[in-house]
């Protein structure tokens, strides 16, 4: 009896667990995981979810018949791995091990080092977990005075959400317009242009010195020495990898963790058989693009990479068509999505690839409805649509180069 130990019980392990068991592995799935709740849906906890109303019922996935055996120790942690020894340890120290082995742990929130404790009852807020949008929602009550650090698409998300629900917003971000860096300053000036019509104040071009309040946040002090009043402040500032656990075995984990196309970590440029990396925290190749390793963070990647991770460790275990399995072409397209006010933001591929000057307009009007174009060189590699999902979606076979 062999043992697969996936670590990280997110939209990730769950993924890899199902891909095993459709792989024809059939031994001992073990997944640990620090949260207590069971895999669940996390974009919706900018969006819909936090608007309406959060409940695990209602973001939980379906675990398929497949994967029905499989045993989660969940509200337990991994705080080492030894992979030489083949062994996890966890934050009790209980010493589990395993023949193949899943990092799946995911990102963390960036938090600022200053200001009142780094809490929800001192009203500083994140919000990766469903306890952390469960404790911002409660406050999010109107009139509320919402101060929202950082532009990218959950900040942006957060500050319509709050808006909608009669909060007052501010955003503060250190680039020149909001979601900047995957859009481009066209469209993200267009995006800047609706929230501010929907009342949302934006400070740009700033960073955050100093969190105003002894023990419960009263508001910021920006670089340029505005001070901003605030009741809630929200810090989407971006994450960190969950990867301190693998420390000590020799891997790159400069940024998540350096993999090859079968997402096995590479020790001084050799893979590590027998572990794979998935979702947030992979950092690997793809076919698609070109033979750079990127991290990307976007809600398909933990089902792409769970399928290939499955594949490639049932076939390490049972010895039949490793080769051939780890010789595969593997491409994945990311895709993600925004809704922020009555706005769905759609996209495909890897707009950040695009040259500076590779950013166009495909279809529509930037001010109404539109599809945008990322190139690199001819190449398209990224599309983003405003609404037209029609659209979008027929460019989705024309970005990045496919396989045949």
């Amino acid at each position: 009896m062999t043992r697969a130990l996936i670590v990280g019980a997110g939209l990730g392990g769950l993924r890899t667990a199902e891909a095993l068991r459709t792989s024809g592995y059939a031994d001992e799935i073990v997944v640990v995981g620090d949260e207590t709740w069971a895999p669940y849906n996390r974009p919706p906890l900018s969006k819909e979810a936090l608007a309406e109303g959060i409940t695990h019922e209602r973001l939980v996935f379906r675990v398929r018949d497949q994967a029905a055996d499989v045993a989660w120790r969940l509200g337990e942690r991994a705080v080492a791995a030894d992979l030489g020894a083949r062994t996890v340890t966890l934050d009790d120290g209980e010493v589990l091990g395993y023949d193949v082995l899943v990092a799946a742990t995911g990102v963390t929130a960036w938090r600022l080092p200053f200001g009142p404790a780094a809490s929800a009852a001192a009203g500083r807020h994140v919000i990766r977990t469903l306890d952390d949008a469960t404790a911002l929602r409660a406050q999010l009550v109107p009139g509320a005075r919402v101060l929202v650090l950082g532009a990218g698409f959950i900040g942006c998300e957060l500050a319509a959400t709050a808006r909608g629900l009669g909060c007052e917003v501010a955003c503060v971000a250190v680039d020149a317009a909001p979601m900047l860096r995957p859009l481009g300053p066209e469209l993200a000036g267009e995006l800047r242009r609706r929230h501010e019509a929907h009342g949302v104040e934006f400070h740009l071009g700033v960073g955050v010195t100093d969190l105003v309040g002894d023990e419960h946040v009263a508001g910021a002090v920006l670089s340029d020495g505005t001070r901003l009043e605030a009741d809630v402040v929200v810090e989407a500032l971006g994450s960190r990898c969950n990867v301190g656990w693998l420390e000590g075995n020799g891997l790159d984990l400069a940024d998540g963790v350096l993999v090859d196309a079968a997402l096995r970590p590479l020790r001084d440029g050799v893979p590590v058989d027998g572990v794979a990396v998935v979702g947030d925290i992979a950092r690997f190749p793809n076919a698609r693009f070109d033979d750079r390793a990127h991290r990307v963070e976007h809600w398909s990647l933990p089902t792409d990479t769970g399928r290939r991770a499955g594949a490639v460790l049932a076939a390490y275990v049972s010895g039949h068509g490793y080769d051939d399995v780890v010789a595969q072409r593997w491409e994945v397209l990311p895709s993600f999505w925004s809704d922020q006010y009555d706005l769905r933001l759609q996209s495909f591929g890897m707009p950040g690839l695009a040259d500076p000057d590779g950013i166009r307009l495909l279809e529509g009007d930037l001010h109404d409805e539109c599809v945008v174009g990322y190139h690199r060189g001819a190449e398209l590699v990224g599309v983003v649509g405003l609404g037209m999902l029609k659209a979008v979606m027929a460019y989705r076979p024309k970005v990045g180069r496919p396989s045949a």
